[in-house]
This record gives C-alpha cells, sequence and structure tokens, in this order.
C-alpha cells in the first residue's frame, strides 16, 4: 500500500515487526492513521494546530471520530478506528514523541454483532459434491476445500499452506495464522482422502519436476493466490446453488463442531481464536442431528467412551 507520510509508514513497519500484527491488521491500522492526516489538513482539523507528528489531545481525536462518524464511517469502523490510535499513540511514546497516550482514554462504541452466516449438512455436501473430480484442478479444488471445511481455516492460512506444514499420515497441519500464530490442527477422513489424491496423483500432473513448497497449485504451477480461491469458489457457489463465501466453511466449521460436542476452548484453539468472546459467537445452533455429521467429519475429536 501507499503511505501518505513517513510517519505511517514508520507506523506500519511498527505494527509488523514489533507488534507482529498481520499484515491485513496493520494495513487497517495504516489507513485509520491515514484518515487522522487528511483530517488534520481539513480547516476543522488544522483549527487545533496539531499534526501527525505531534502529541493529539483526547479531545482533538474525539472531534475526528465525529468527523469520521459523519462521512459515514459505521460503529464497527469506528472501533478500529479507535484500536489504530492506541497503537499509533504506543508507537509514539516509544519513539519519545509523546509523553503519554491520549487515545487510551477513548471509548469504542457498542456495536451489535451479526450472527455469522452458516452452511447446513445439506449445503456442505452440495458444494463439495459439485466439484468436476475428473481432471487434476478438479482434485485440487475438491481437497482445498474439503481441507478448509475439516480444519475450519483462514483462506489465506490454505493458500500459504506449505508442503512442510502437512503431516499427512499423522493428519494435522501446522497452520501460520494471523500475527503469525501458529496452531496444529487434525483433519478428517474425507479431507485425508482428497489430499492424499492430490498430492500422489493429480499434482505431480502439473508441477512435473518444478520444486513449489505450497501444497495448492495453479495451473502454471504456482502457488494458488486468495484471488484464485475466492474465484474458484465463486464458480463452485454458481454452479451448486449455495450461497456462501469461503469464509462460510470456516464458520460452518466452527458451529458444526460446537453442535457435535467439541467444548468451546478446545473450537478456540483449532480456529485460533486469540480471545473466546469471538468463538461464542458461534454457539447459537444446536442441532442434534450434527452429532453423526461431526463424527464423520471430525473423529479425531470424539472422546474416549462417546457413542460412535
Amino acid at each position: 500500500m501507499e503511505f501518505c507520510c513517513q510517519a505511517v509508514k514508520q507506523f506500519y513497519a511498527y505494527l509488523i515487526t514489533v507488534s507482529h500484527k498481520a499484515k491485513l491488521s496493520a494495513e487497517t491500522y495504516a489507513l485509520s492513521i491515514t484518515a487522522l492526516y487528511h483530517w488534520l489538513e481539513t480547516p476543522d482539523g488544522a483549527a487545533g494546530g496539531f499534526s501527525i507528528n505531534s502529541m493529539i489531545p483526547v479531545q482533538e481525536l474525539s472531534r475526528f471520530l465525529v468527523w469520521r462518524k459523519t462521512e459515514g464511517a459505521d460503529e464497527r469502523t469506528i472501533a478500529k478506528d479507535i484500536s489504530a490510535l492506541r497503537a499509533y499513540g504506543d508507537f509514539m511514546t516509544s519513539l519519545g514523541s509523546w509523553t503519554d497516550n491520549p487515545a487510551l482514554l477513548l471509548e469504542k462504541p457498542g456495536y451489535h454483532r451479526s450472527l455469522p452466516r452458516v452452511l447446513s449438512v445439506e449445503e456442505v455436501d452440495a458444494l463439495l459434491a459439485s466439484i468436476d473430480v475428473s481432471t487434476p484442478l478438479g482434485v485440487r479444488d475438491r481437497a482445498l476445500f474439503e481441507l478448509i471445511y475439516s480444519c475450519g481455516l483462514r483462506i489465506s492460512e490454505a493458500a500459504g499452506l506449505l508442503t512442510e506444514q502437512l503431516h499427512l499420515n499423522e493428519r494435522m497441519i501446522l497452520v501460520n495464522g494471523k500475527g503469525s500464530k501458529e496452531r496444529i490442527v487434525p483433519f478428517g477422513g474425507a479431507a485425508y482422502e482428497w489430499l492424499k489424491k492430490w498430492l500422489d496423483e493429480a499434482r505431480p500432473q502439473i508441477v512435473g519436476d518444478k520444486l513449489v513448497p505450497t501444497v495448492f497449485v495453479n495451473y502454471q504451477a504456482k502457488p494458488l493466490s486468495r484471488k484464485g480461491i475466492w474465484k474458484r469458489f465463486q464458480e463452485l457457489e454458481a454452479k451448486s446453488g449455495v450461497t456462501a463465501k469461503v469464509h462460510t466453511l470456516r464458520h460452518s466449521y466452527a458451529t458444526h463442531m460446537l453442535a457435535g460436542g467439541a467444548d468451546l476452548r478446545s473450537v478456540q484453539a483449532l480456529l485460533g481464536h486469540s480471545d473466546i468472546s469471538t468463538t461464542q459467537i458461534y454457539t447459537h445452533v444446536d442441532n442434534e442431528s450434527l452429532h453423526d455429521y461431526y463424527n464423520e467429519y471430525f473423529p479425531q475429536n470424539i472422546k474416549p467412551g462417546t457413542k460412535k
């Protein structure tokens, strides 16, 4: 991304290297501070006499947030802006440019968190069954989306998965998640069968003798991008008639796990959530019929003594 000034550029670097923020989070924060920079150049913002490099009182930061609201920012965006301002205050304090962090006095607005879209068991089956597995790329797609669902992966985690992170015999993968946090996630039988078919039969037809580190590749034997996964999923959505996004598979994984009997803390760890309140949103589904499906797709999570 392009930076409006040197301060924002340095802030972005600080978020990545010191705070270990994920790239997308760092970009979101940088965009918020860019908005602050532009506001300070407006007549209203400039009236306070502060710059992006000087310590900005909480009253001025509040005026900035009011301006953001009038520009159409919703409560969720304002909450992200406040997080960015707090992080920027920490950054400026670490440099000695600010004596303290007035952004810590800002209170985040409460906002209604909508329930995520979740697919039913039948919809998951229909989506996966719509994949034409008569071609190498079809086998790849089946393996890819089976794994995303079976492990609750983010699209970036699936795209960046390396062959060295895949432990097929143990039916586990090492996931490099947000903020470079690693977690180990098991996968079920369906994902195992299609991954094995992809790695042993289909992938060699595309890759040949090339050394490609990522598990999933495109027709040119290059790493499959997030955009490529998203585009392929759109095609499957149209073909199957199931309305969803790639991330919906992650939502469905979490919901089906919890409804099937997994405990909240385990699902939190498997999803890589830092806050358990993020995981709790998936507890809204209570469907007894999911137990058998859970045992089929996530057999690694069945507790001893549990009826199969």
